[in-house]
């Protein structure tokens, strides 16, 4: 079948915006609302079961979780391996999803730390080894020209997740108690196993080929347009901070005036404004990079990094003010919004298809381990100097990356590639 001419920007045929949004598209999307809702309750509720329940130090807990995120990047190398090919991908998408549902849902029945331990870095694991599957297969159930929007719709699905997970978990804990509430945790993150399985059934067919062996490749990947795209959106990761550390900025500027438990509540309600402009923004945001054509993926992520610059300049200069607070926080869910659904869209539309596995395993590990080291060395700061100079060094990266996209949009048009 002759592949339709491409549309000048703003010029889609009546009808293509019904079109992106396809059963596969919807499939994975919900999979990514019902997965993070799943894991999402026993996150929210790890801390009191090693506190409260299992007597542990608040040590155990930063060890868990620095293990397990740990484990998670490296599988998502390797998970990037396993999903080049498009029969394993799919197998690998199912299996995960299933594995980081049963394993984070058995944590509410552990009766000693290290159980704890074991089974959060499995399904931490499992859940490392998916993304790459998934990112993939939704590259197979949607036409290139829509990559934005349905990148936008699986970021928004995830983003909402992560609003309505923790809202769950308060509900279910005032219900059955914590452990309950972990245990059926399992029952959305096997929904989300079923979402992927009715995406995967209404994929392309599969065409018989040769078996692809399973190797780690990242050469390939690295080469042209996407190795500079990729080398200025390590940059960006490495200046990429937990949202905890915005948490924790808006806690200590508040409690002067409010007090401890009032200054925590506020923060916890400025998280949820990021959450939800991060949810708000991804999908419009998706738009605009399939309506820009081939560079738009690329500006979004610019304006989206552009964006986090402005936000931690102002986390850096705020005071106690919560409309000076809560701006930063607004432009920061906007701003990932942008910059996760370019990312990926990008991605999709770079890699060979033959290698678009290892991209997105190579994309995941450059976020997670760009993340730790973010996170780690403004932390670092933030203790040794202050919290003003952690924020001007990450706004420092944000402007070195933007530097770094704009040399990746020129450099394919001063050589006549695009």
């Amino acid at each position: 079948m002759t592949a339709p001419a491409a549309q000048p920007p703003g010029t889609e045929s009546p009808g293509a915006e019904r079109r992106w949004l396809t059963r596969g598209v919807g499939g994975i999307g919900a999979a990514s609302l019902l997965s993070d809702v799943g894991h999402e309750v026993p996150t929210a509720l790890l801390p009191s079961l090693l506190t409260s329940a299992l007597g542990a130090p608040a040590a155990a807990l930063g060890l868990i979780e620095g293990v397990s995120d740990g484990l998670a990047g490296a599988a998502r190398v390797a998970g990037g391996a396993l999903a080049d090919d498009p029969a394993r991908r799919r197998r690998v998408a199912v299996g995960g999803y299933t594995a980081t549902a049963v394993l984070s849902s058995l944590t509410g029945a552990a009766t000693a730390v290290w159980q704890v331990g074991l089974l959060r870095a499995g399904a931490w694991a499992a859940r490392g080894l998916r993304v790459p599957a998934r990112n993939a297969l939704l590259a197979d159930v949607v036409d290139p020209s829509a990559y934005g929007r349905a990148y936008g719709f699986e970021r928004m699905m995830d983003n909402l997740g992560a609003i309505v997970g923790p809202l769950l978990a308060l509900g279910l804990v005032a219900a059955v108690g914590v452990r309950w509430a972990i245990g059926l945790s399992v029952i959305p993150g096997l929904l989300a196993a079923a979402a992927i399985v009715y995406a995967i059934r209404h994929a392309p067919r599969l065409e018989r080929r040769e078996h692809v062996p399973i190797r780690i490749r990242v050469r390939p990947v690295l080469r042209g347009q996407l190795g500079r795209l990729l080398a200025a959106v390590a940059c960006f990761e490495v200046g990429n901070v937990a949202a905890t550390l915005l948490i924790l900025r808006a806690t200590e500027l508040l409690t002067p005036g409010h007090g401890a438990k009032t200054a925590t509540t506020i923060a916890l309600g400025l998280y949820t404004l990021y959450n939800v402009t991060a949810t708000v923004a991804s999908l419009p945001a998706g738009k605009v990079a399939d309506w820009l054509g081939p560079s738009g993926p690329t500006r979004v992520l610019s304006a989206g990094v552009a964006l986090f610059a402005a936000a931690y300049a102002g986390f850096a200069l705020t005071d106690s003010n919560l409309f000076a607070l809560a701006l930063p926080f607004a432009a920061a869910g906007v701003a990932i919004g942008c910059v996760e659904t370019a990312q990926h869209s990008a991605v999709a539309a770079l890699a060979p298809a033959d290698v678009r596995g290892s991209a997105f395993g190579l994309l995941a590990a450059i976020q997670a381990f760009g993340n730790l080291a973010a996170s780690g060395i403004a932390g670092a700061l933030w203790t040794v100097v202050s919290p003003a100079a952690a924020f001007t060094y990450l706004t420092a990266w944000m402007l070195i990356s933007l530097a770094g996209l704009v040399l990746a949009a020129r450099r394919p048009q001063a050589q006549g590639s695009l």
